[in-house]
């Protein structure tokens, strides 16, 4: 079985973040959003994955993943030339696939106990397609299953107005090599109005066809960092149930630690108090500064005279002199935010690569 993980798309709802970083990589509990993805198939046993990107996005992706070693797998990276929708991504891979079944896993999703007992289902039952299903009070918004009592897929509705239940399916579809028949053919599958090749559409053309669907429900937590809100809202869940306390650099006796915090190497720490759940990558310098629960700091990053609390920093972001606390922000790569120390209401920032900003 192999895998397949989309780096591609344009991170709409992610501007202006994503018009300089491509959401994949912006890190989530201190590590790029597509690393839990990778992680997910690597733990369910799958070494050959196939990583597909936008033109020009390839030394991105492989600055970011390398030839997937870090994993323990194998990555083959495909080109989608066109945005064609979330279902050709599917068909640029037929020919990594070869006649074998796969999982297609949404770059932008998080299954966090992984998918393991998903796969594992898959093999034993033996489907033609198979989709997650996870229950969601809006499912209204997403794609809806609807499912006979055999627990096989009848009809699959993208954003219905009036769903029968509050099952969703979230970024997680299983199919062997017939789903590619889709694509053929006199009854091929057809571009929405839209212009794109949806997600639902191969798999409602195999349900049409007498091939088995299945659906899995998964009961653990999905996330879906796909706004700016969600973000923030992920960085916390992932950073409480994950964090794993260890200091790796000589921190000064002058620094208050509590609860579990996470600081890599080479940092310099002085002055300050650290509130965990909390994850400093390396050669960060901290002073006279209190950095607050909930709050993950790329490597390079300076603070100094600041309060940051509930914050996603990313690399070499510097915040200094800011009077008023900094809360629910995510800030880009290379930003500054300097302050003349006067205290005002709190701020909140959702900020591009090398913005600058001053208080």
């Amino acid at each position: 079985m192999k895998g397949i993980i989309p780096t591609g798309g344009r991170g709409t709802r992610m501007q202006p973040m994503s018009l300089y970083t491509n959401k994949h990589f912006i890190p989530i509990g201190n590590k790029p959003l597509i690393y839990y993805p990778v992680e997910a198939l690597a733990g369910a046993g799958i070494k050959e994955i196939a990583i597909t990107y936008n033109p020009g996005g390839l030394d991105l992706a492989k600055s970011h993943l390398g030839d997937g070693s870090k994993w323990g797998v194998k990555f083959t990276y495909i080109e989608q030339k066109e945005p064609k929708g979330v279902a050709d991504i599917i068909k640029v891979c037929e020919d990594f696939v070869n006649g074998d079944s796969f999982v297609f896993h949404l770059g932008d999703n998080i299954f966090t106990e992984g998918i393991k007992e998903a796969v594992e289902h898959f093999k034993k039952e033996k489907p033609n397609g198979m989709v997650l299903m996870v229950k969601h009070p809006e499912n209204w918004r997403l794609g809806v299953p609807y499912f006979d009592k055999n627990k096989r897929l009848v009809k699959y509705v993208e954003k219905p107005k009036n769903p029968p239940h509050d099952f969703a399916i979230p970024g997680l579809y299983f199919a062997d090599s017939n789903i590619f028949k889709s694509f053929k053919g006199k009854d091929k599958i057809q571009p929405s109005k839209r212009g794109e090749y949806e997600i639902s559409s191969p798999f409602q053309w195999m349900i049409d066809h007498q091939y088995r669907v299945d659906v899995f429900e998964y009961k653990d937590k999905w996330l879906d960092p796909g706004k700016f809100d969600d973000w923030i809202d992920a960085n916390e869940y992932l950073l409480d149930k994950f964090i794993i306390p260890k200091i790796e650099s000589k921190v000064d006796s002058t620094v208050k630690i509590k609860n579990r915090v996470y600081i890599g190497k080479n940092c310099s720490i002085s002055n300050s108090e650290i509130r965990g759940p909390v994850s400093i990558l390396d050669n960060v310098t901290i002073t006279d500064a209190y950095i607050g629960p909930y709050t993950s700091i790329g490597k390079g990053c300076v603070i100094q005279e600041a309060k940051v609390e509930n914050c996603v920093l990313m690399d070499d972001v510097t915040i200094s002199h800011v009077g008023q606390q900094i809360d629910n922000s995510l800030i880009g790569t290379s930003s500054e935010i300097t302050g003349n120390g006067e205290k005002k209401n709190c701020y909140e920032f959702f900020i591009g690569e090398k913005a600058s900003i001053k208080l």
